[in-house]
């Protein structure tokens, strides 16, 4: 089974990273690559990727056929997602294992989703 790993960025959690000294950060990161290393060494790995600040997101919707955007940061929105980890593995626990060792989880929370399997429905 697929599982999305979700990393997300809200109020809190960027008030911690700010007061993380430059080493700590730095660990920060070290701790993705070795989790991104030891996620792909398992053949557990699909995709994994930060993402840019919301300030250069773009909204799109359609309308009587008309494409309209607006750009980013979105006001009303106070938490963002921040990266994902797109995993397959056996079961929930073992990707909430993995969800576990992020290092996002000792700062905030990540959010584990199941992705169903699609191939089979008829649309």
């Amino acid at each position: 089974m697929k599982y999305l790993i979700l990393i997300h960025s809200n109020p809190k959690s960027l008030a911690v990273w700010e007061q993380l000294s430059d080493e700590q950060r730095m660990e920060f990161g070290r701790g993705h690559l070795a989790l991104t290393d030891e996620l792909a060494a398992s053949g557990e790995l699909i995709a994994s990727e930060g993402l840019a600040d919301p300030s250069l997101a773009k909204r799109v919707s359609v309308r009587e056929g008309q494409t309209m955007t607006s750009d980013g940061p979105f006001a009303e929105v106070k938490e963002h997602l921040a990266g994902f980890y797109l995993i397959e593995c056996d079961s929930i626990e073992r990707a909430i294992e993995w969800a576990a060792r992020m290092p996002d989880a000792a700062y905030g929370e990540v959010e584990v989703r199941p992705v169903p399997d699609m191939s089979g429905w008829e649309l």
